[in-house]
């Protein structure tokens, strides 16, 4: 099975007021493309800081880790940028959402920063919006859509460019208990009809629930892995 995500002895320490923090200590774990996984753990077990260094936000202090086959080490910034650009989408807990755009205009961002010319653009955030029940609500801006539309459309953005890996950092965390499962609901069938790799952080059960695997992380380290369908 191809391989997503790969970390081998992964290390990252941050320095606060000459305390050095660990944050990660020898992370390995592998993700095959197309899985559903979810990273969980109590708040400072390092699920945060490990999506970001997938993802090419931060970078590791040691170790390795390859996403599509590249060794984001051996990246330089703007290489991580233009690997991100084409091949990640990220969810966050607070939406992320700018503003004065609209709805339609948010989801299609990733599309303009890609050049992808405007008719292109409106057909694949049309059909986006169609799959995940946001069709009728393209001229609304942020503050005029609720939470969980709000976050429908960061996976709209998310999605829009076909990335092979979305990292969704607790994207259930600011959602009541049914507008959370119908937003995992969504997710789960883009990862079955588009065979996109999810890779969440989350310490709502809900989520761990609906994950086909649970990495458990503890002080940035890895004591526990479960598959569950």
């Amino acid at each position: 099975m191809e391989q997503q995500v790969v970390l081998r002895q992964v290390y990252k320490t941050y320095q606060a007021e000459r305390i050095s923090i660990p944050a990660l200590r020898g992370i390995d774990f592998v993700v095959a493309a197309g899985e559903f996984l979810a990273l969980a753990g109590p708040s400072g077990s390092g699920k945060t800081t490990l999506l970001n260094i997938v993802g090419g936000l931060d970078q590791a202090d040691a170790g390795e880790v390859w996403v599509a086959g590249q060794n984001l080490r051996a990246l330089s910034r703007g290489q991580r940028a233009r690997l991100r650009l084409r091949h990640c989408g990220f969810v966050f807990q607070a939406y992320n959402l700018i503003p004065v755009l609209t709805a339609f205009e948010n989801a299609e961002f990733t599309l303009l920063l890609q050049g992808v010319p405007a008719r292109q653009r409106r057909e694949k955030v049309e059909r986006l919006f169609a799959e995940i029940g946001l069709s009728g609500l393209e001229d609304r801006r942020p503050a005029e859509l609720s939470g969980g539309q709000q976050q429908r459309v960061a996976v709209a953005r998310a999605m829009a460019t076909d990335p092979a890996l979305v990292l969704a950092d607790e994207p259930t965390a600011n959602l009541d208990s049914a507008t959370a499962a119908a937003l995992l609901d969504v997710m789960e069938q883009l990862n079955r009809t588009h065979g996109t790799t999810f890779i969440f952080s989350t310490h709502d059960p809900q989520v761990m629930e609906r994950a086909r695997r649970v990495v458990r992380l503890r002080d940035g380290q890895v004591v526990g892995e479960e598959i569950q369908r």
